[in-house]
């Protein structure tokens, strides 16, 4: 008989769940996946969020080598953020995520007010 250890099965799962810990991220990932992004870009998809709450996800991400982060030696300077290559694992995820919520949505219908 083979015994698993829940938490050693729960450890990967809540590691990712801290990494895209909130809606934000995921929406940055989402974006990144269609390619390098300037900051400015990123801040236009999110008309309802803060470019305080972006820079500040954008860090946390960097931080966690989700994405990565290029400066351009120019004037005036550019920046650029782009996934990582294990950033662009998270397509996976996202697909995921996509193929439940189109099953759960078609079964139980949008219940939540989505923002």
């Amino acid at each position: 008989m083979i015994t698993t250890d829940v938490k050693e099965l729960q450890c990967p799962v809540a590691l990712t769940l801290d990494i895209i810990n909130d809606k934000s991220k995921i929406f940055i990932v989402y974006i990144l996946l269609g390619g390098q992004k300037r900051f400015k870009d990123i801040c236009e998809a999110f008309s309802q969020v803060t470019q305080k709450t972006v820079t500040q996800k954008l860090k946390e991400l960097e931080a966690d080598h989700i994405i990565e982060r290029t400066v351009f030696a120019e004037v005036p300077p550019r920046v650029e953020y782009a996934l990582s290559p294990i950033g662009l694992e998270l397509k996976k995820v996202l697909d995921s995520m996509h193929a439940f919520g189109e099953v759960y949505a078609a079964k139980y219908g949008c219940k939540r007010d989505v923002k």
